[in-house]
């Protein structure tokens, strides 16, 4: 239910007709058992102290294929959040609000769940499992799916769009436009962003900027990717950092503290203004100044 919740939230539903396979392991063992659930509650408590009875064999499989399964599970459901996130950065210029990294820690907590069961500890297990029913219920209702972007139509759903987009770039990442085409994309690209400094929205996205230019956003994906070797996250957090450089030297702008200036720039938060620094000059942005002796606070 985990897996599928999280295919949910990544927008890569299976698809409606083979869905239900992955129910089929559960559905099998309980055709197994039910001859044990018609039992008496007499009957059962005796098989329950006689260590399983008939039923110890096939106890022991069940154990065996619960914790193939979580494991299985748990990975699928890694891989599902690190892939959506790779595609999301192809398209927004701030992750933060719509990484799913709180997804993480329900598929982390779900493996801690595997080990107690592993380690056959009833009060572990049924604790973590309390704690993670808590915390499902806490992350389902006060996650942000995706930015607030005034540009789309409010009447429909926030997560679906971001789905939407995923779905439109992922069908075309294939079709190469080729280079003259591209290298044409590039320059009106290089041109919006020097004269109306488009970064400088901290909720940029591909798409938005392609209807800018009047491309597919599969075509602008392709030419960030193909010339700057970046996807658009990096691609424009550069050009926020290089914003930053140039404007953080002004004289004019001595009065200013570095995260006033970060947020000129384009950033939305402290966090990425530091990490995206220090991913492209090496250094965080107080070593940067004082090394160009600028005294900002």
């Amino acid at each position: 239910m985990l897996y599928m919740y999280v295919r949910s939230l990544t927008g890569s539903n299976p698809d409606r007709n083979t869905g239900w396979f992955h129910l089929v392991p559960a559905l099998i063992v309980y055709q197994v058992l039910v001859k044990f659930f018609m039992l008496s509650p007499t009957e059962k408590l005796r098989i329950y102290e006689d260590g399983g009875g008939n039923y110890r064999t096939l106890r022991k499989y069940i154990s065996i294929l619960v914790i193939m399964s979580g494991i299985l599970y748990v990975i699928l459901s890694f891989v599902a959040v690190k892939n959506y996130r790779k595609r999301i950065s192809g398209l927004y210029s701030n992750t933060e609000k719509i990484s799913l990294k709180w997804v993480y820690y329900l598929i982390t907590a779900i493996g801690l769940i595997l080990i107690a069961v592993i380690l056959k500890n009833d009060v572990l297990i049924f604790s973590l499992v309390v704690m993670f029913i808590l915390s499902a219920a806490y992350f389902g209702i006060t996650h942000i799916g995706i930015l607030n972007d005034q540009r789309f139509n409010k009447a429909e759903n926030r997560e679906n769009i971001i789905n939407k987009a995923v779905s439109s770039v992922s069908k075309y990442e294939n079709t190469f436009a080729g280079e003259e085409t591209l290298q044409a994309i590039y320059l009106q690209l290089t041109i919006k962003m020097e004269e109306e400094k488009l970064f400088r929205d901290p909720e940029l996205n591909l798409n938005y900027v392609a209807k800018i230019l009047e491309v597919h956003p599969n075509l602008l994906s392709q030419t960030i990717n193909f010339i700057e070797n970046k996807n658009f996250y990096d691609y424009i957090n550069r050009q926020r950092i290089e914003e930053f450089k140039r404007i953080v030297v002004l004289p004019e702008n001595a009065k200013f503290t570095i995260l006033s200036l970060a947020f000129e720039s384009g950033f939305n938060s402290k966090t990425s203004f530091n990490r995206n620094f220090k991913k492209y000059m090496g250094c965080s942005p107080r070593e940067f100044l004082k090394n160009k002796n600028i005294n900002v606070e």
